[in-house]
């Protein structure tokens, strides 16, 4: 049976042995998926437990995705332009890394939220290792633009001209944001880890998709988007859900349907 993980610490709460098992189940793979806990010091040795016992693929959370990076033999464009890996396909002891959150966010906009991003003005708020890992695949969609915010101005403005070479992107602070509607707001802040919300000019959500990265819980920032005439809210789930469906089909040649395991967690939830 093949060998499959994901790796991080904390680890229990993930989803990914659940929705990896019903992948599998929908086109016929027997496989293994388990969660590993890795000492925060000790991520390579826990790699390597892991293939030496037969591993042929795993995930990466958080804090490990750069210490992924690092680990790989080689790795796909998304991954070079991220600096960052939630993906290890194991193939010839070669280790070759692939970075699908961004794929997920923009699979889970497209595809479920109906949300074409071309020609569109996109927020992101933050300016940290998530925003770092979707900023190359939103900007293959085409965007009219993609405005950074970030608490520490100078950090979106590196983060800004770094990926400015694949499509229009301006960097600012969090206190820059004008008080006009957006057509996409992404909340990539860890704020609704903390239950807070980042200080956002109000009328800057009207009319648009508001989107957080977190699952599980409706956030300080969903809230807000309701409260600020949002035109649609989500969660990350189907993020969560398209990007493991990246994944899979990185490891086994094989793209599952997200629709039904999106649904399944969803009822899950209520």
């Amino acid at each position: 049976m093949s060998k499959y993980a994901v790796i991080g610490n904390p680890i229990d709460h993930s989803l990914s042995p659940m929705i990896h098992a019903q992948f599998a189940k929908q086109v016929g793979l027997s496989i293994t998926y388990e969660k590993i806990l890795s000492p925060i010091n000790e991520f390579s040795s826990s790699v390597e437990r892991f293939i030496k016992s037969g591993g042929l693929g795993f995930n990466i959370t958080v804090p490990f995705k750069i210490n992924a990076y690092e680990l790989t033999n080689d790795c796909t464009l998304n991954a070079k332009a991220a600096g960052a890996v939630n993906t290890i396909k194991v193939e010839n002891n070669t280790l070759i890394g692939e970075n699908t959150d961004g794929i997920g966010l923009v699979n889970d906009l497209c595809n479920n939220l109906n949300q074409s991003l071309k020609d569109k003005e996109i927020l992101i708020i933050g300016a940290g290792g998530a925003t770092q890992g979707i900023l190359k695949p939103l900007l293959d969609c085409g965007p009219e633009k993609i405005l950074l915010a970030n608490r520490t101005k100078d950090k979106s403005i590196k983060l800004a001209h770094k990926f400015s070479k694949y499509g229009k992107v301006c960097g600012f602070g969090l206190d820059q944001i004008k008080a006009k509607p957006v057509d996409i707001v992404i909340n990539a802040t860890s704020a609704s880890i903390a239950g807070k919300m980042p200080e956002l000019a109000n009328g800057v959500a009207e009319g648009a998709i508001c989107y957080d990265l977190m699952y599980g819980i409706e956030t300080p920032f969903m809230k807000w988007a309701y409260k600020n005439s949002a035109l649609k809210v989500s969660d990350g789930l189907g993020m969560l859900v398209e990007q493991a469906a990246s994944s899979f089909a990185f490891w086994h040649g094989k793209t599952p349907q997200t629709r039904p395991v999106i649904n399944l967690l969803r009822e899950k939830d209520d």
